[in-house]
């Protein structure tokens, strides 16, 4: 009920500076943009979720390969002293059959004792071997098991790092087309896999406006470019800025529509002077409370372009 009279009192407020209809217009964009802000949150929380539930993975993969390479080292281990008693053992028993043969003469009595040891013997003898046989199929059977697993660890490292040169390479591409406006607040940074393009809002805009000034029209445009043939990439413009609260009677007239309308205006730009996929973006506004120097005010009134991978390929490794 609050919610309803403040929006009925911002309503009649509005309506005394606004025209009816431009209002209404304004009202249903940030509605829409609302929206779409909450469905681009939830799958980015799934990326975020999938990226994580990726390196815990990855984890539980290396820590498999350490215990397999634990195990075949002890079953070889096992092996060899196996193999090291059963040469002994047939000795044994060749110099026993020699023994008997020479006292085979020497009386009934004697002879069925050595009879008695050699069949022993030879019930050892056979059960070494067959335990031997088992540790050599175990450990046949652990190695390919340590293949196995190591190749889906070198598959999924090398997955990975093609997708960091990738994203290295596509940095260097927009840092290269953006390399003309860096002293004008603009920055280019990797971090955490993806590619953070800062632009501080007096390159693109004016005080309070919503309206994108040429020159930052003009950076925009050359980084759409470049990202218009990327087309398994996921691009979020995010709006910031100050703390200093809007007075302004008609709109914005809060930090918060501020910052989603100035970053409705750059994708607009975007993707009237590009053939970016729509889907691939995604416009939000953060308000005044993600700042990034608390004693620069300027610095916090800033577009953000977040560019992230696709993740898919590292995913159907997983998965298969």
């Amino acid at each position: 009920m609050k919610k309803v009279l403040i929006l009925l009192c911002g309503v009649l407020i509005a309506s005394s500076c606004v025209p009816s209809k431009k209002y209404k217009e304004l009202l249903e964009k940030e509605q829409k943009c609302s929206q779409e802000l909450e469905s681009y949150k939830k799958s980015s929380l799934d990326y975020m979720g999938k990226a994580n539930e990726l390196e815990t993975r990855l984890g539980v993969l290396n820590k498999e390969v350490d215990a397999l390479k634990s195990d075949t080292g002890k079953i070889g281990h096992e092996y060899r002293i196996l193999q090291i008693q059963y040469d002994k053992m047939t000795q044994q028993n060749q110099s026993l059959e020699e023994s008997f043969e020479r006292l085979k003469r020497a009386g009934a009595k004697e002879t069925a004792t050595l009879q008695s040891e050699l069949e022993a013997k030879n019930l050892e003898l056979q059960r070494k071997e067959n335990a031997l046989l088992g540790l050599e199929a175990e450990l046949k059977t652990k190695q390919e098991l340590l293949a196995e697993r190591e190749q889906r660890v070198n598959e999924l490292e090398d997955a990975i790092k093609r997708k960091d040169e990738a994203t290295q390479q596509l940095k260097a591409k927009v840092a290269a087309a953006l390399r003309g406006f860096e002293n004008q607040g603009l920055s280019v940074v990797q971090k955490n896999g993806k590619i953070y393009v800062s632009m501080e809002a007096k390159l693109l805009f004016a005080s309070g406006s919503t309206v994108v000034e040429a020159n930052g029209k003009k950076a925009l445009i050359e980084l759409a470019k470049v990202l218009e043939n990327e087309k398994q990439l996921e691009i979020i413009v995010e709006g910031h800025t100050d703390t200093d609260k809007l007075s302004s009677a008609s709109h914005p007239t809060s930090n918060w529509e501020l910052s989603v309308l100035r970053a409705t205006s750059v994708v607009d730009i975007m993707l009237t002077n590009s053939k970016i996929n729509p889907a691939q973006l995604m416009a939000a506004g953060r308000s005044e409370f993600h700042p990034v120097d608390s004693k620069d005010k300027a610095k916090n009134r800033r577009i953000e372009i977040i560019i992230s991978p696709d993740l898919n390929e590292l995913f159907e490794i997983i998965s298969n």
